[in-house]
């Protein structure tokens, strides 16, 4: 088979690629030729590794049959129709790291590590009187938006601090809340909202589930800015009627200069780094290999997607 691979590799990489593959397939790499060579290659080819333009795949390549995206969302492609086509995504491999840094941000948000943080740049030392406006993790009351492996992962580490958890997914058997009037009924009583949705729950979290929220809870986001109502959590927090927010992602990336966000002392921003990981491409390629003999074998894939439907 030919594997394209869009995904940009460094040749020590492109190399370890080669080694892991089985025998008697051909590799080509993207960044390697010209932009006409590249569409030629990409049209031949059985197997895609990466996330190539949407209009590439707008007419299905006549020849492939697995598409392994690099990337956790793929609410960029939800408008394709390849239905001969095995899609996976890399939402397992990146669940760990999305909840860590999720995690991360609101631990600092609740101990002040923000605000230390900038004093330390500052050489001000003002200790004492922080302590007494610090916050705990523990115990308290959290919704997860989202019963992915994100959202599991979410859970898995939130289990620990001792919360109470309600997870929210329209199917998901692992969730308790499917609706949102189910949701609407908790969100008085929850400190803490994660949002682990993909894109396409575009708009799912409403001005309205904003407004029920008590004025002592924080919104947290680690799955995509579109399905926030992002005007409506803006004003709540300039309003003081939310205590605060840590936001991964945005409605727009990279985040306007104007955004008011980027002024709040209320909000942390994590720049949309929440899968990122030192090992990240060699971690992408292992994955892929072990996903691409499964195929080979016709043995159950990994993460396999579907693409309209959004999960």
């Amino acid at each position: 088979m030919q594997i394209f691979v869009n995904t940009s590799l460094n040749e020590s990489l492109r190399k370890s690629l080669k080694q892991q593959l089985p025998a008697g397939h051909s590799v080509f790499f993207k960044n390697e030729w010209s932009e006409e060579e590249q569409m030629a290659a990409f049209q031949h080819s059985q197997v895609i590794l990466g996330n190539p333009p949407a209009a590439w795949l707008a007419t299905a390549p006549p020849l492939l049959k697995y598409w392994q995206l690099d990337s956790a969302g793929f609410d960029g492609y939800k408008n394709l129709n390849l239905p001969n086509v095995a899609v996976c995504n890399l939402a397992d491999y990146y669940s760990i790291p999305c909840a860590e840094t999720i995690i991360a941000g609101i631990m600092a948000f609740y101990r002040g590590v923000d605000e230390l943080t900038l004093l330390k740049a500052e050489k001000r030392w003002v200790g004492a009187p922080i302590r007494f406006r610090l916050n705990l993790l523990t115990g308290k009351r959290v919704v997860i938006l989202g019963a992915g492996s994100i959202g599991q992962a979410v859970k898995k580490m939130l289990l620990g601090f001792d919360c109470q958890i309600h997870l929210v997914a329209r199917s998901h058997p692992k969730a308790d809340i499917h609706s949102p009037e189910e949701l609407m009924a908790v969100l008085p009583q929850t400190d803490l909202v994660i949002n682990c949705l993909p894109g396409a729950a575009k708009g799912f979290f409403t001005a309205q589930m904003i407004d029920t929220l008590p004025s002592a809870a924080v919104f947290a986001n680690v799955g995509r800015g579109t399905t926030v109502n992002e005007a409506a959590l803006i004003l709540a927090l300039q309003e003081k009627r939310l205590a605060g927010a840590v936001l991964d992602v945005t409605e727009v990336e990279p985040l306007p200069a104007d955004n008011p966000l980027w002024q709040m002392s209320n909000v942390i921003l994590t720049q949309h780094t929440g899968g990122g990981q030192a090992s990240e491409d060699e971690g992408k390629i292992s994955f892929f290999v072990k996903n691409f003999q499964r195929f080979i074998k016709t043995q159950p894939l990994e993460n396999q997607k579907d693409l309209q439907r959004g999960y």
